[in-house]
């Protein structure tokens, strides 16, 4: 396809799909197709599986679930997932990529603030999220609830896709120049490899800088929004010291000191920092959309909710410690729609926020 060097736009997907290199057993949804990402549905089956795995060179996903099924789940008028299983679910969702396209996978934000680790596998595929040029098959997804259990139903949209069109990441110097033409992160850029951002642990009113989840907690529904009360899930974390000790094993909900931008011809992917910077990671990487943060697009202020866990020691975070970075990425055209006002969006101009599912905290 004749289409410029870049992270294909809502118009370019939806081509995309009149062409056949999307394809789906349901008609796509409306909504379905965001500025620079398109979310994916779970089928109606899933399949409890012994342990987590990758398809490899030589099998298919179903020749994998051959070997590692325990029993099926029928999701479609929804079923328990319970926390601590992994589960794998086909997707709607069909692929036939160009030759010189290639695609990646993320959970959606709000799956990511539910400690529900959820990962694309693709057909004689060797790495999560990641699906080959191309690729011509079926995608699944695996999905592995960390910290509660959690209610799904087919037709869910847990994760999203984008498209690469050719070489698509940001150099550096592009970063910098990008910054000085129109600001990508408030205050002075930390630009290494991509923008790097910050742990806010200072805030400007209060001394609320997080959440950490409980560890005995009941069922979500996921299709049940500004359903549950905070309290019952989630210990507020405070500090009037600027610092916390994560817990071994313990999964927080924090916020990054930075507001950040993604201007309207780039996309971002939030990637973990150094593994060398402490025993902790900020581990569920995650797509920016056009628009986010972008003031025109009403996000002015918009800072990065952070999905923290804690490894094998207990770990002092400090206020302004980078955590992560974000790797900018060019688009392929301009979206029809931004990330914001023009879709609703639930996380524009946000701070310090859990998802969507809870209610807002008194």
């Amino acid at each position: 396809m004749d289409w410029t060097d870049g992270v294909l736009a809502d118009h370019q997907m939806q081509d995309l799909l009149d062409r056949g290199g999307i394809s789906a057993s349901k008609p796509i949804a409306d909504g379905q197709i965001q500025p620079a990402s398109l979310d994916l549905r779970l089928g109606q089956t899933a399949y409890r599986v012994r342990a987590s795995f990758l398809a490899g060179r030589e099998k298919s996903v179903l020749e994998r679930l051959g070997d590692f099924t325990m029993h099926q789940i029928d999701l479609s008028n929804g079923a328990v997932l319970e926390k601590g299983c992994v589960y794998v679910v086909p997707l709607l969702e069909t692929l036939k990529l160009p030759a010189d396209m290639t695609a990646a996978a993320s959970a959606k934000s709000s799956i990511g603030r539910l400690d529900l680790l959820t990962r694309v596998i693709t057909d004689y595929g060797t790495e999560f999220d990641r699906v080959p040029a191309g690729y011509d098959g079926p995608l699944y997804v695996e999905i592995c609830p960390r910290s509660f259990s959690v209610v799904a139903t087919s037709g869910q949209m847990l994760n999203q896709i984008i498209f690469r069109q050719g070489q698509t990441l940001m150099s550096d110097s592009e970063l910098a120049e990008l910054h000085a033409k129109t600001p990508i992160v408030s205050g002075d850029p930390v630009i290494s490899d991509g923008l790097g951002f910050s742990v806010d642990l200072k805030p400007a009113a209060g001394d609320l800088v997080g959440y950490r989840a409980k560890p005995h907690t009941g069922v979500i529904d996921l299709g049940k929004l500004a359903h549950y009360a905070p309290a019952d899930y989630w210990e507020e974390v405070r500090t009037s010291e600027g610092r916390i000790i994560l817990d071994p094993g313990a999964f927080y909900i924090l916020v990054s000191r930075e507001a950040i931008a993604i201007p309207p011809m780039q996309a971002a992917e939030m990637a973990p920092y150094l593994a060398m910077v402490g025993e902790f990671r900020v581990h569920y990487a995650g797509f920016f959309d056009p628009g986010f943060g972008w003031s025109e697009a009403g996000g002015s202020g918009s800072r990065g909710v952070l999905e923290v866990r804690c490894h094998e020691a207990p770990f002092v975070l400090e206020h302004g410690q980078i955590v992560g970075r974000l790797v900018y990425e060019h688009m392929s055209a301009l979206p029809r729609q931004l990330y914001g006002k023009d879709i609703k969006s639930n996380y524009q101009g946000q701070g310090l926020k859990l998802s969507k599912h809870f209610t807002t905290p008194s």
